[in-house]
């Protein structure tokens, strides 16, 4: 008995502190890699914390960038009076926990999910050779809210098996660890190639919210967009600016000036008397100034996120090889979609989101004039990570016509498809829902089989998912493992050439 609480309180401790603390659980990673190669200890001491000091850097970007802007978002809503349901991860999760209790239902079983869904992924990953998952989902904070979110969307689509009981029974719980867990492993796995070919064989996944739509924008800016005959490709850094726009070739000053342009325009909608009763800022403030300082911050924050980039991506990668040989053959990590912001051309984040967002507002206002029961408002973290993800992958692949193109459709689909799923699901009445682009486009689709086939439709579900990777092998058997085993070997194999390469 003594054990098992011992266990008990080491198992919730390292959920607690460590599964769900992305800086610490890369940071046990890298410990873990450099343990298992055999690394001096204070070289593993060092490797662990550059890791973890890198992520906090990374994740203070992130926190900059959501908290400077979230405000001005949710003042359009409040300036219009607008009662909506934000698209955003917190806000989806809050909405879940409170339709959870609603329903009598325990929000705790989240964890219990996660932890098993994670083990999930973890098998998935070890026997690759036979399941072709080769990316280990290791964001634990976004773990927590797709725990959330599919909990909901079950219990919605399956009622029956929900049971009457305040917590999940366990045949649901079994259920919805398989299709999470595949998720994970599936999802980052097909990140897998764009994000080599991005980072020059850096080593990473992503995993996060738009793992699908990080390979759909992959896909369609090459087969639409990509060079043909031998062309070179123009991509954003490639734009040649005359006289005075020549400045727009530096990153920071590009997103400070677009920034100030773009958010400059909403700050004046919404108006000073706004933050003034929102206690933002004084009577005697200067509102132009406070706009601009507002605006530059973007770029200050985006530089703190990369500077993180920077600082972890090499420890995590190198140490991971020792994970691969050891335990997880032929495998690589799973990170924050933030990640690749160091990579690439970097004017194409700003580009890509921007995009995005005006796909997004369009989308909001045909919800608002067609009388949409449902109507969405934009937060900040679909709209910025999600498009800006997917707009740096497409212009790698397709180039500027993509970056500003798939962005501006995949804002579209976020906001539409987030209002049918929020509203027919039912969290739109709980003001939030996780609207991200997986969650706005694949999500709803597994919830509309599994809604109306029931059983048949959770194993077609799961069919689909673990038949992914097996289809990706088949259309590249030789290179399908060489691509995260050595990367120039790879390369070499398919004659790809590089900048770096010249």
């Amino acid at each position: 008995m003594i054990i098992l609480d011992i266990l008990g309180a080491i198992w919730n401790f390292f959920a607690t502190y460590i599964l769900q603390k992305a800086p610490y659980m890369v940071g046990f990673l890298t410990l873990l890699g450099y343990a298992l190669m055999g690394k001096k200890w204070y070289d593993t001491l060092a490797g662990t914390l550059k890791a973890i000091i890198g992520m906090l850097i990374l994740n203070a970007g992130s926190a900059g960038l959501t908290g400077t802007f979230r405000p001005i978002l949710a003042g359009l809503r409040d300036r219009f009076n607008l009662t909506a349901c934000v698209t955003d991860p917190y806000y989806g999760q809050n909405a879940v926990q409170e339709a959870m209790e609603s329903i009598g239902k325990s929000f705790a079983d989240t964890m219990m999910l996660l932890l098993v869904a994670f083990i999930i992924n973890i098998l998935l990953v070890r026997f690759n050779r036979i399941t072709k998952c080769r990316a280990l989902f290791t964001t634990g904070h976004v773990q927590v809210q797709q725990a959330a979110t599919a909990i909901w969307l079950l219990i919605f689509a399956l009622p029956k098996l929900a049971g009457d009981g305040a917590t999940v029974p366990l045949p649901m719980m079994i259920v919805m660890s398989i299709l999470l867990g595949a998720y994970w492993a599936v999802g980052a796995n097909l990140t897998i190639k764009p994000m080599q070919e991005l980072s020059d064989g850096a080593g990473f996944a992503i995993a996060h919210q738009q793992m699908f739509g990080i390979r759909l924008g992959y896909f369609l800016a090459d087969k639409l967009f990509g060079a043909k005959n031998g062309k070179k490709l123009k991509k954003v850094g490639d734009m040649e600016m005359p006289g005075f726009f020549s400045i727009f070739n530096e990153n920071m000053v590009c997103t400070a000036l677009l920034m100030t342009a773009f958010f400059g325009v909403i700050l004046a909608i919404i108006g000073k008397p706004y933050f003034v009763s929102t206690g933002d800022i004084a009577e005697s403030t200067n509102y132009v100034w406070w706009c601009f300082d507002k605006s530059l911050n973007f770029a200050v924050y985006l530089a703190i996120l990369q500077l993180g980039v920077r600082t972890f991506v090499t420890e995590l990668t190198a140490s991971f090889q020792g994970i691969a040989d050891k335990l997880l053959p032929s495998s690589v990590p799973g990170v924050d979609c933030a990640v690749c912001f160091g990579f690439g051309d970097a004017n194409a984040v700003t580009f890509g989101f921007l995009a995005g967002l005006v796909g997004q507002i369009l989308a909001i206002l045909v919800l608002i004039f067609t009388g949409s029961p449902t109507i969405i408002i934009c937060g900040f973290v679909p709209v910025f990570f999600d498009n800006a993800t997917i707009g740096l992958v497409a212009n790698e692949k397709g180039g500027l016509k993509a970056c500003l193109i798939i962005p501006f459709f995949c804002g579209l689909a976020q906001v539409f498809g987030s209002a049918l799923i929020a509203g027919w699901c039912g969290l739109a009445d709980f003001g939030g829902y996780l609207g991200m682009f997986d969650w706005a486009t694949v999500w709803p689709a597994f919830t509309v089989l599994m809604k109306y086939l029931g059983y048949i439709g959770v194993v077609l579900v799961a069919v689909i998912l673990l038949a992914i990777p097996q289809i990706e092998y088949m259309m590249d058997p030789e290179g399908y493992f060489l691509i995260t085993e050595d990367y120039e070997a790879y390369k070499e194999k398919k004659g790809i050439v590089t900048e770096e390469d010249y």
